[in-house]
């Protein structure tokens, strides 16, 4: 039997790979009534021969880590859609991956969560950037924006 091959929708993940540096702005929220700036890098790689894209977060703020989160990236053929799974230094799991597709030069992803509904969104832009969104709602219709940044390649 011969082994899959990765197919186009996971060469598409390859665009986030690499040494990222990023400013970030946290919006006030129930988790972070005064919000405010932080810095993050990623190091993101595919990997399982090429299936995945593999990426370690970590944001500071005010010169000290406060927060590191590990994800996971793939496509699911049966699905068509994007697939993440994500672990952070919060401790908070989920039952089942966030689902997302690409249009354009954005993949986004939507998940409903314990503590209700997370929009997460990458933006490709030219030279090496990309933006990122979080957009949180209780009702998964009113949204509101979490943190956004922008990231460029080291």
């Amino acid at each position: 039997m011969e082994m899959p091959r990765p197919q186009a929708e996971h060469e598409k993940l390859k665009a986030l790979a690499g040494s990222f540096t990023g400013e970030e702005t946290m919006h006030p929220s129930p988790w972070d009534p005064q919000g405010g700036t932080a810095t993050a890098t990623t190091e993101s790689r595919m990997d399982m021969d090429g299936f995945y894209l593999v990426t370690n977060y970590v944001q500071s703020r005010g010169g000290q880590v406060t927060y590191r989160g590990h994800g996971v990236f793939g496509y699911d053929a049966r699905e068509k859609c994007y697939l993440m799974w994500w672990f952070d230094s919060m401790g908070i799991t989920s039952a089942s991956p966030a689902k997302g597709k690409w249009e354009g030069d954005t993949l986004m992803f939507e998940h409903k969560t314990p503590m209700g509904h997370a929009r997460y969104t990458y933006t490709l832009k030219s030279g090496g950037t990309y933006t990122f969104g979080i957009a949180n709602s209780q009702d998964g219709k009113q949204w509101a924006n979490f943190m956004d940044g922008t990231y460029k390649r080291k």
